[in-house]
């Protein structure tokens, strides 16, 4: 299993306009091979920023590059740099890929 996670500063007057960007994108991850779930992450609220995680689960990290150069890829990020939104990141997103070594579930689910 893989985890890509994207690490967003947002501007702290601006949390409602992020927010709704990411609750009304399309994500074009639905149906792709080797995706498991995404989740957005809202984080700790500093004096210059919200910190925001994106974080999505691949089968693989073979799945997860081959989503990188998809269509579907291009298409979700389309809208990435948009002038109107000069202002409401606070330096581009920080990506971090891990490779799961260890799960623990809840035996109560099994």
């Amino acid at each position: 299993m893989f985890i890509a996670m994207n690490r967003f500063r947002v501007n702290p007057e601006r949390v409602e306009e992020f927010e709704q960007i990411w609750l009304e994108r399309e994500s074009h991850l639905q149906g792709l091979p080797g995706f498991v779930e995404f989740h957005m992450l809202r984080g700790p609220e500093k004096e210059d920023h919200v910190l925001y995680a994106s974080h999505t689960i691949w089968r693989s990290r073979e799945d997860f590059e081959a989503w990188t150069h998809s269509e579907a890829f291009r298409a979700a990020h389309a809208n990435a740099g948009q002038s109107k939104r000069e202002g409401l990141y606070l330096g581009p997103p920080n990506f971090e890929g891990f490779e799961v070594i260890q799960t623990v579930g809840n035996a109560s689910d099994a």
